[in-house]
């Protein structure tokens, strides 16, 4: 099942794989998600300590990117590739606050 996520462009998401069989059960595959970019600017980060998660991460333009995640569900020799996508939408970061400063002293016009 396709899964849409959202930020804005000064965060990331991080996205879980549970890999369920078709009757709903949990179930395991073989090695670490395989990540494509399929569109967009956004990018993505993952750490081989956690193989079925990875982090969605922001460009610094709003728009879409569309990632495809695929795994090999055959535990065995062969290759068994399931595969899925995530939308993620990001929007422009708000501004937060002035960020007032002074310039020097100067005489009066």
């Amino acid at each position: 099942m396709a899964l849409n996520i959202a930020s804005t462009n000064e965060e990331q998401v991080p996205v879980t794989a549970s890999p369920v069989t078709a009757g709903g059960k949990p179930a395991q595959v073989d090695g670490a998600l395989v990540i494509t970019v399929l569109s967009g600017e956004a990018t993505f980060s993952q750490d081989p300590a956690e193989p079925l998660v990875f982090r969605a991460v922001s460009g610094d333009n709003p728009g879409e990117t569309v990632y495809l995640v695929e795994a090999d569900a055959d535990l065995g020799d062969g290759v068994v590739t399931i595969s899925d996508t995530v939308t993620y939408n990001v929007t422009s970061a708000s501004a937060a606050s002035f960020g007032l400063a002074a310039g020097p002293v100067e005489p009066k016009a």
